[in-house]
């Protein structure tokens, strides 16, 4: 028997349940395609190679405190300069992680009389900083830039007297469509306000040598980029790239880089070796381009599905329920494909999300779409 002290929490995890919404941890399982590792890095002997070879020069695996005390490495320093000459930053800071990193920026860098501009589908981690910021927000319609222009026309109407933050992703990670980088830049500009752009799925991806979405806007003292290293890099932690004062800001008043143990600097010489590699290598971007192509004509095809011609192939089913039997029949099937419910997306877009990487070849997309043609009929059964 529980304790009563433990009854509340069961009584919400059963309300999970009951709603479709309950998650549970699940093994790797069959072809990926559910992985962020869209280059095929997380496993490339280059970068083992350059973990070993780290190890071999003396770099520790722990950093030993944070960047403020003893954890700040050579390795962590090589990596920020070599990431802002990369990507055309005034500088770079290495977190932990983008959801640190956004916590960070948003938390840290927006003042009192400032204003948070958001897109509606932002992610979870910008919101934990918007929720710790004193700064008022406000979000808008997903990629709709009118709408941007009028929610700071109506803040600086009603007495706003800071600037604004324009906050969105490049390519967002549920949907796989791209945000109005070049408008929205227009409207930091004209409102001297900054543009905040997560980068997540786009870095290494797209822009010249794979420097993201954003490239083209980077070095701008009213931009700050945010290139995480867990997802086409294939390795962990997120390169924030900004002008020299932001950074130097962030350093003295952000709490969660000031107050969290530093990065492995083993990591961070992954992360360098990740970084040539993806202007060495850019074959790897045509490869994956021809995937991308491949597997939205499959789904076209097959499901009569409009792709969103990314990696990120985004099935909607709409009910919970649905979607996570979908995605358990496409396991049982051999492909690794997960179900996406709220609140990760908006109420009654439960969908299934198709991750395109160089882990798969053409005939393994083409048995994965046959199959979830197969499976979405068996479930309408």
């Amino acid at each position: 028997m529980s304790s009563p002290a433990l009854a509340r929490y069961e009584a919400k995890l059963a309300g999970l349940q009951r709603r479709g919404r309950a998650r549970a941890l699940l093994p790797q399982q069959g072809v990926d395609f559910t992985s962020n590792d869209y280059l095929g890095l997380a496993n490339a002997p280059r970068v083992k190679a350059a973990i070993s070879a780290a190890i071999e020069r003396g770099v520790p695996a722990g950093a030993g405190g944070s960047r403020l005390l003893r954890g700040n490495h050579a390795e962590h320093e090589a990596l920020e300069e070599e990431a802002a000459s990369f990507f055309g930053a005034g500088k770079v800071l290495y977190f932990g992680s983008g959801y640190a990193a956004n916590a960070a920026t948003f938390s840290t860098l927006p003042q009192r009389d400032d204003l948070i501009v958001h897109d509606a589908l932002i992610h979870a981690s910008a919101h934990e900083g918007i929720s710790a910021s004193k700064a008022l927000s406000v979000a808008v319609p997903h990629n709709d830039v009118e709408a941007f222009d009028q929610a700071i026309g109506r803040w600086r109407q009603a007495g706003g007297k800071g600037h604004p933050w324009i906050a969105v992703e490049s390519l967002y990670s549920m949907d796989g469509d791209q945000a109005p980088l070049t408008a929205l830049a227009d409207i930091a500009d004209r409102h001297e306000g900054f543009l905040v752009v997560d980068e997540a799925h786009a870095t290494g991806i797209y822009g010249p040598d794979g420097r993201g979405l954003a490239a083209g806007l980077e070095g701008r003292g009213n931009v700050v980029v945010l290139h995480t290293c867990g997802k086409a890099l294939g390795v962990s932690g997120a390169l924030l790239a900004l002008p020299a004062v932001l950074a130097d800001h962030l350093v003295n008043r952000a709490r969660n880089f000031i107050y969290s143990t530093a990065p492995s600097p083993l990591m961070a010489a992954a992360v360098r070796e990740a970084l040539r590699m993806i202007a060495d290598e850019p074959e790897r971007r045509v490869r994956l381009e021809a995937l991308i192509s491949h597997a939205g004509e499959e789904l076209r095809s097959r499901l009569g599905l409009s792709p969103s011609g990314s990696q990120i192939l985004p099935v909607m089913i709409g009910d919970n329920a649905r979607a996570l039997r979908i995605a358990e029949r496409m396991r049982a099937g051999g492909f690794d494909v997960r179900a996406i419910r709220p609140p990760t997306v908006p109420e009654g877009t439960a969908r299934l999300r198709i991750s395109i990487t160089l882990n798969v070849d053409e005939g393994q997309i083409s048995a994965m779409s046959e199959r979830l043609a197969m499976a979405i009929e068996e479930d309408r059964a």
